[in-house]
């Protein structure tokens, strides 16, 4: 007989006891979404869920149904080791609750492996997640500011590090926020980006305070739920202002152009036409010839600057500390001071 949990109850297994969720849907439905922390141990490979599909359409179920079996049974030795390696409790889902995840804990259960699984399947954690983004976030959003390439992901990395609650969009998103910001980072889609996020504001609903960056509505191919964007945008800003060396020191670590120059001339032709000529030209021959050092800093000073300057306005009321300093170090370890006196 499956044992159904229902999803409350599987969640609460997973952060409370050693217990591992297993998603036994796809790997390319495991990518584009599913509950954090989860393995994915697949019933179909992405090639044979598109053939099951369509003989489903084309065909019937009973056809369908067939051809999985066929599949399924092929490879049901290499299903069952990977479930062996697994040292905890399991409990397996798929979307809503079906013939994959049902399969899955009969022939676990047949092989001596104790299984649940999730009722209503990961479709249940999706209106969870929609449910969470819609109510208040109560703890206080301390929210890092400043000019393009000031290191204020660094920084929330080290508080992060430090054990302070961060809430990082830009690594939810796999985009940094600029137009260069999705080389070399793999994006997130809005589903698989609101789930990383709505898991985050869950953990932190009792803090009292948490750390963001501030980021615009819009982050890369993603957007920030309208109740968590409001609250940032009215909420204190700690500016961090570095010298303009530094920044361009910063940009060339994270991006690294020089490993992937044609990248950066192409996503820079996408802002082009906004930045006046001659200024344009020389940053276009600088990328051209390499000199990225020397176009980074032009674009800071010509067209990230300026629009940082114009958008100050939009926090300008929520209660600033600008943190200046001359090195991310050195406005790392003022934040930790920061940090001390909201304890008190």
């Amino acid at each position: 007989m499956v044992r159904e949990l229902t999803l409350t109850d599987a969640l609460e297994l997973q952060k409370t006891q050693s217990h591992t969720l297993v998603d036994v849907r796809s790997p390319k439905e495991f990518e584009e979404a599913t509950i954090p922390g989860s393995l994915n141990i697949s019933v179909f490979s992405n090639e044979e869920r598109a053939e099951i599909g369509t003989l489903y359409k084309q065909v019937g179920k009973q056809a369908a149904m067939d051809r999985g079996l066929e599949i399924f049974s092929a490879k049901l030795p290499a299903f069952i080791a990977e479930f062996r390696k697994i040292g905890t409790p399991i409990t397996v889902y798929c979307w809503r609750g079906g013939m994959r995840s049902k399969t899955a804990v009969t022939v676990l259960e047949l092989m001596g492996i104790r299984a649940n699984r999730i009722s209503g399947g990961i479709h249940t954690y999706r209106k969870w997640v929609i449910q969470r983004l819609e109510q208040p976030f109560t703890p206080e959003l301390i929210v890092l500011n400043g000019y393009t390439g000031s290191g204020k992901t660094k920084i929330l990395h080290k508080l992060k590090e430090d054990g302070y609650p961060v809430i990082d969009l830009e690594g939810m998103a796999g985009h940094r926020g600029s137009i260069f910001g999705q080389i070399g980072v793999k994006p997130n889609n809005q589903k698989k980006f609101e789930i990383l996020l709505a898991e985050k504001l869950d953990r932190y609903a009792d803090e009292p305070f948490v750390f963001i960056e501030g980021e615009s509505k819009r982050i890369g191919q993603v957007h920030m739920p309208p109740l968590l964007f409001e609250k940032k945008e009215k909420s204190p800003q700690w500016i961090i202002q570095l010298p303009t060396k530094v920044r361009v020191d910063e940009i060339m670590s994270e991006y690294e152009p020089k490993e992937r120059p044609e990248q950066f001339l192409e996503a820079f032709k996408l802002i082009k036409k906004r930045i006046h000529q001659p200024v344009a030209a020389d940053i276009e021959s600088d990328l051209e010839n390499g000199r990225f050092a020397e176009a980074v800093e032009q674009l800071l000073t010509n067209y990230y600057d300026p629009q940082y300057e114009y958008s100050v306005a939009r926090f300008a009321v929520a209660g600033e500390h600008v943190i200046q300093a001359e090195t991310v170090q050195e406005a790392y370890e003022e934040c930790l001071d920061r940090c001390k006196e909201l304890k008190k």
